[in-house]
């Protein structure tokens, strides 16, 4: 696949040529600001490119053209959408992009990657650097995957983003990607865990399983125990998963559950047993790591009832 290295890193030069002249002029400034929460702080682009209005209209992975870049591009789509079967020895878990990012990136509605090179080289406090995109994707992998990295030159982090070039087409860098929105939830109310039991119950069980086991990676992920995301993931965050659950739960019925439910199920969910996230005390820093982040001691705080709420949401 020799030919394609070259393909995918004239895609990811030509995106930092354009980019590099405003990372350098403003990262002093962005890292002052970093640190006040996971969020990424994206570097000042040019007006005409950040206003343009973009419409929705990703080239269809059944289309792509004949050339040197299709066979990486049609890898990249399969690792996007079964990373735990395609790149099984890199992933700690059973789940894959798609388990967040439906459709492989696709569906407008959930997380779309969609235009997703056009954000990149980018700004992330919790690793306190800029970052490209090929290690935006090593951070899902051992975060999100519980797994490992993949080597810099691999086919597999090769095809992975030749396929997001490939979806990012006709999306100028820096553009604001309207339908790729935010799992964010700005204001998260004080949790009420035993409701958050309760509302699982009731909704959640049918493809995420009694015992949040799931029941695919793609139909139901596991959303905590072994097979899980490890608790160094943004989506082991309060804020985070509240509201990734609001934009995109239930199935159908996305944005029905008010603000006090999404919190009850994050907080119930990220009570859970799940892999903890060994380099905790490497995020962040440089300063701001948020209070948020349900790592093992908390998870132990919710269970005997000493969590203080207002303590974990004060940065959020």
């Amino acid at each position: 696949m020799k030919p394609i290295v070259a393909g995918v890193a004239g895609t990811v030069l030509l995106a930092g040529s354009i980019f590099v002249g405003t990372i350098v002029s403003d990262k002093i400034s962005v890292e002052s600001n970093a640190g006040k929460d996971e969020k990424t702080v994206q570097t000042q682009i040019p007006t005409t490119a950040a206003a343009q209005s973009l419409v929705y209209a990703p080239p269809s992975i059944e289309e792509v053209p004949d050339g040197p870049m299709k066979e990486a591009i049609l890898y990249g789509y399969e690792l996007v959408n079964n990373t735990h079967v395609a790149a099984d020895e890199y992933v700690g878990n059973q789940l894959s992009c798609t388990s967040c990012h439906a459709g492989a990136g696709y569906d407008e509605q959930a997380s779309s990657l969609v235009g997703v090179m056009a954000n990149y080289p980018q700004y992330i406090g919790r690793s306190g650097d800029v970052v490209t995109i090929e290690e935006r994707i090593n951070g899902c992998m051992v975060r999100s995957m519980n797994g490992k990295k993949f080597e810099m030159n691999s086919d597999e982090l090769e095809a992975m983003v030749a396929y997001f070039a490939y979806i990012s087409e006709g999306v100028p860098i820096g553009a604001k990607r309207e339908w790729a929105g935010t799992s964010d939830m700005k204001n998260v109310p004080i949790p009420d865990v035993a409701n958050g039991e309760e509302l699982y119950g009731q909704s959640c069980i049918a493809c995420h399983a009694a015992d949040g086991s799931g029941t695919g990676a793609n139909t139901g992920p596991a959303l905590w125990g072994d097979n899980s995301f490890n608790d160094g993931a943004g989506m082991a965050r309060i804020s985070k998963m509240a509201g990734y659950i609001q934009n995109n739960m239930p199935v159908g019925a996305a944005g029905t559950l008010t603000d006090q439910d999404a919190a009850d199920l994050a907080a119930f969910i990220l009570s859970q047993d799940r892999p903890e996230w060994a380099n905790h005390d490497k995020d962040w820093p440089k300063g701001g790591r948020p209070n948020d982040i349900m790592n093992k001691e908390k998870r132990e705080q919710i269970k005997n009832g000493t969590i203080d709420w207002e303590k974990v949401l004060s940065t959020n």
